[in-house]
């Protein structure tokens, strides 16, 4: 039976459905892309690793090196821009496009003026700071856009999976920025006041985006991390941060170690990318097998609900020929038997249910992100009121939650609320160092 002869309550039934894979396909496309966004930030973060080193120190060596990193990033820059390409910038029916298209605009104009200034660091007509500033920004424009894909997709299991991801990705771009911090600190033989801060803002908040990733991550990215963190590498970083953090202006250290953390943090980081890659291919993999489930679904919906109409249309054919059938037995036109209206009833019961359970579902993976949402918008705040910068008004938040015995989100939604209902209150400043 065509389905344009089904009655209209089974049609919309089966457009629910065909709504939910039409949903699931567009997510997988965002997916794909975020693929190729974990890619190209990796590249970057190892050309932002070189271009730090090439310009903190007279190692010229380096250029063709870097030249050479330089080119894998645009490459897979290209392979980017094709791929944004593809998508139907028409399509603007779903209102979680709007959050998602902005970011990815920015992102876009920040790659625009990337040429420009890798000709400076080649040059050497930038520092090493400004240069890793900007590169820090433009990566941080890139995780938004992964950020933005897990805040608006609608299936559970697929944005645990870009929770995981997200958080991942973030804890590594931090991995990174610590790097450059550590060439930059051990290259003049110790670490002044204000690094160490930044240096101890950046171990607090990798440790946050690592236990968030590790709360959705499957048990193989999981196992991978644990290994990662017993490893030599990782073990000897983290002796080597100790170092840093006992150096001052009268204990200067030798000035090679910079060469020794910038090896062993970038050996940490190669292992990062690892279980990055095992998180995109669990992504993918979550898309494909949610597109085929729903399709399945969809053709045995398909077959289930003309049955039944079946069912209804043998029905209304035996009352023609019984003598105790009325009008009244018959059902409205377009209607359903009682029978049939039972059954639609169960499986409508069915779909709600199943809604409902991806709803909670969905609402938990989110959760993650409505944190992080919550301690950025009250950092923000900090910043504008008290003119922090984000190192100390994350200290700020942390400090207030140990005073009151609260988590780091609860700290921040109280201070936004209050910020609220009272714009003039200013929050209790933190006496600065």
């Amino acid at each position: 039976m065509q389905e344009r002869k089904l009655p209209a309550t089974l049609r919309f039934m089966l457009a629910a459905r065909r709504s939910e894979l039409l949903r699931l396909e567009d997510l997988s496309q965002t997916c794909a892309l975020v693929t190729r966004i974990s890619q190209l930030v990796h590249a970057l973060q190892k050309e932002r690793g070189y271009s730090n080193l090439y310009l903190s120190s007279q190692a010229t060596h380096l250029r063709p090196r870097l030249e050479s990193l330089s080119q894998a990033a645009a490459s897979l820059e290209h392979e980017l821009r094709a791929a944004l390409e593809e998508i139907d910038q028409n399509d603007l029916g779903a209102a979680e496009k709007t959050r998602l298209f902005t970011r990815i605009a920015h992102a876009l104009h920040l790659l625009d003026e990337l040429p420009a200034l890798r000709r400076r660091i080649l040059d050497r007509r930038t520092s090493a700071q400004d240069a890793t500033a900007t590169l820090a920004r433009l990566i941080g424009s890139l995780l938004a856009v992964v950020f933005e894909a897990a805040d608006s997709a609608v299936d559970p299991d697929i944005t645990r999976c870009l929770v995981a991801l997200f958080n991942f990705m973030q804890g590594k771009e931090l991995a990174g920025q610590e790097r450059a911090l550590g060439v930059a600190g051990f290259a003049c033989g110790y670490f002044v006041e204000e690094q160490l801060e930044r240096l101890n803002h950046l171990q607090e908040c990798q440790e946050r985006s690592f236990s968030t990733f590790s709360r959705f991550a499957s048990e193989a990215a999981t196992q991978q991390w644990q290994a990662l963190c017993a490893s030599a590498s990782n073990l000897q970083a983290c002796r080597l941060r100790e170092i840093a953090r006992s150096t001052h202006a009268k204990a200067k250290l030798d000035t090679q170690l910079g060469e020794l953390w910038f090896e062993l943090h970038t050996q940490r980081i190669d292992l990062m990318q690892g279980i990055e890659s095992q998180l995109e291919q669990e992504l993918l993999q979550c898309c494909q097998l949610g597109m085929q489930r729903i399709r399945q679904e969809l053709h045995s919906h398909r077959r289930v609900l003309e049955n039944l109409s079946d069912l209804q249309h043998h029905e209304e054919q035996a009352r023609l020929f019984s003598v105790h059938s009325s009008e009244l037995d018959s059902p409205p036109a377009d209607g359903l038997s009682s029978n049939l209206a039972r059954s639609t009833l169960d499986l409508l019961q069915h779909q709600a249910q199943r809604l409902q359970v991806m709803q909670d579902e969905l609402r938990e993976a989110r959760q993650a992100l409505e944190e992080r949402k919550l301690v950025e918008r009250a950092k923000q705040l900090l910043i504008r009121q008290q003119g922090y910068n984000e190192s100390e008004a994350y200290a700020w938040l942390r400090q207030a939650a140990m005073n009151q015995g609260l988590q780091l989100e609860e700290v921040a939604q109280r201070l936004l609320t209050t910020s609220t209902e009272n714009p003039s209150a200013q929050p209790r400043a933190r006496l600065r160092h």
